[in-house]
């Protein structure tokens, strides 16, 4: 199949398969439901193969190959023919519309741009509705502001205006390369990735941050020798390790209920506070 365009020969195909009444779609659905006749299943999509062209069409400003559209269309009729109630009396079209659609805007989501434009129901239907309500509002005979025209999509389709804000400046603007120069014109060796402000803490920050971690580590540590044995072993189990012991384990471990080891883990913590208070009032705190 060409990305590009739709195969001719898929297209010849689909306008081929003869269309089904409603008594045959329901015998089709019927078998694939009742013996998982795959058979009947693909007559119900290939007979239905000119929804998924028609509307993967319609998705073709989006600037994504058709061919691809119309793969993840047919993904999407497979699945409603799979999912089909014949005993809904609902039409098989009606039905598969939902998923076909559902298909290609997922994949026109997820290979639009880089990225994610959008994932709550609001935000797609922001995505897919902005430039259709941009042109409606620009052919009216009415000059109106830019905000103005966001404010009318907003209120149209129920959204925040600074969501139709953000989606607008998305749309409007390609994706930009974190490797492009920095400067246009200047060949200076600099990209834009360089002038990205970084997460990380600023040296004297990280050196803080390391001597005050050694320090709280010698605390505690001093702290735990306060504990008898026992209570060291609950504690460290239940609190110091990535996965956390559960009392009913630490139980039989030790010989006890684990009722009594939540006791012992409730006064050990209570030492430990005392101890830290002492050794460091602000750690305690804290």
């Amino acid at each position: 199949m060409s990305n590009a365009t739709i195969d001719r020969s898929l297209v010849r195909h689909a306008m081929r398969a003869p269309y089904l009444e409603r008594e045959e779609e329901q015998t089709l659905a019927n078998r694939w439901r009742d013996r998982a006749d795959n058979a009947a299943r693909n007559r119900i999509a290939d007979a239905h193969m000119r929804l998924v062209i028609s509307m993967a069409i319609r998705f073709k400003g989006f600037g994504l190959p058709a061919g691809d559209l119309v793969q993840e269309g047919y993904v999407g009729l497979l699945e409603a023919a799979a999912r089909f109630e014949p005993d809904r009396n609902v039409r098989f079209s009606t039905y598969a519309s939902w998923w076909i659609r559902a298909a290609m805007q997922d994949f026109i989501l997820r290979n639009w741009s880089i990225v994610r434009s959008g994932t709550s129901s609001a935000q797609k239907a922001l995505f897919f509705n902005l430039r259709r309500l941009r042109s409606r509002i620009a052919q009216g005979d009415r000059d109106l502001t830019n905000r103005a025209v966001h404010e009318e999509i907003a209120a149209a389709l129920g959204v925040n205006l600074k969501d139709v804000e953000r989606m607008d400046a998305r749309i409007s603007s390609p994706d930009a390369s974190l490797h492009a120069p920095a400067t246009a014109g200047e060949d200076n060796g600099r990209e834009q990735i360089d002038l990205l402000e970084s997460e990380e803490p600023l040296p004297d920050e990280q050196v803080t941050g390391l001597i005050d971690g050694e320090r709280r580590h010698r605390w505690l540590h001093q702290a735990l020798d306060r504990l008898n044995r026992r209570e060291r072993r609950i504690i460290h189990a239940r609190r110091l390790t990535e996965e956390s012991v559960t009392l009913e384990e630490l139980g039989q471990e030790l010989g006890i209920s684990k009722e009594r080891v939540r006791q012992i883990e409730s006064r050990a913590l209570e030492k430990l506070k005392a101890a830290l208070s002492v050794i460091a009032p602000g750690m305690a705190a804290a």
